[in-house]
């Protein structure tokens, strides 16, 4: 992380593993073309990018105090990571889930297709979501690019769950009554080569 750790300094982190029956991993081999994107809302840049989220703030020189949609800026950048375990436990277990991409460093650009089969695209529909203000203010005062945004940034979906389409008003259903904000994203096709993703 530039810019965070200088010489001799050490970071001390934690971390806990469990385990799945073989027959129970949502491991992506059920993907298939006709499937849908399900979006979870993200509730800020979720502790990834702040190597750019920082140069932006130096060189645009702007005052964390300023108003953000209503919030600080400072509290907008730094809103707790959204944790989807209660949520998505709510629908693994009687839903059919084909796969689950948790939207990291590398944004949607990178993660999507890690859970994806081979010969197959996610097509992202971008007009089924406006990006939050902090996503917006990130774009404008760092002059980011569009992709560059997709691939560094949440934009605003911090999960995306891959379903049939048989399943998903039942997802989308159970997951609103468990107060988690998701819409349709977009849907899988089949192309030729390496899982990818496109922006329509």
């Amino acid at each position: 992380m530039p810019g965070m750790y200088q010489a001799g300094d050490y970071d001390l982190a934690g971390f806990c593993v469990g385990i799945v029956e073989k027959d129970d991993a949502i491991d992506g081999s059920k993907v298939e073309p006709g499937d849908v994107l399900i979006a979870l809302a993200s509730s800020g840049p979720h502790s990834n990018g702040y190597s750019l989220i920082r140069k932006i703030i130096e060189v645009s020189g702007s005052d964390l105090s300023e108003d953000c949609d209503a919030v600080l800026l400072a509290d907008a950048l730094l809103a707790p990571t959204r944790i989807y375990v209660s949520a998505l436990a709510g629908i693994i277990t009687d839903m059919n889930v084909h796969a689950l991409a948790h939207i990291t460093g590398g944004g949607l650009l990178e993660n999507l297709p890690r859970v994806l089969p081979g010969n197959t695209c996610g097509v992202i529909d971008t007009s089924s979501w406006t990006m939050p203000a902090v996503f917006k203010w990130l774009q404008q005062n760092g002059n980011v690019e569009q992709m560059e945004m997709y691939r560094t940034f949440n934009c605003g979906i911090g999960m995306v769950v891959v379903a049939p389409e048989s399943d998903v008003e039942s997802i989308l259903q159970t997951l609103k009554d468990n107060g988690t904000e998701a819409w349709r994203l977009g849907h899988i096709e089949s192309s030729s080569g390496a899982a990818t993703v496109r922006f329509e």
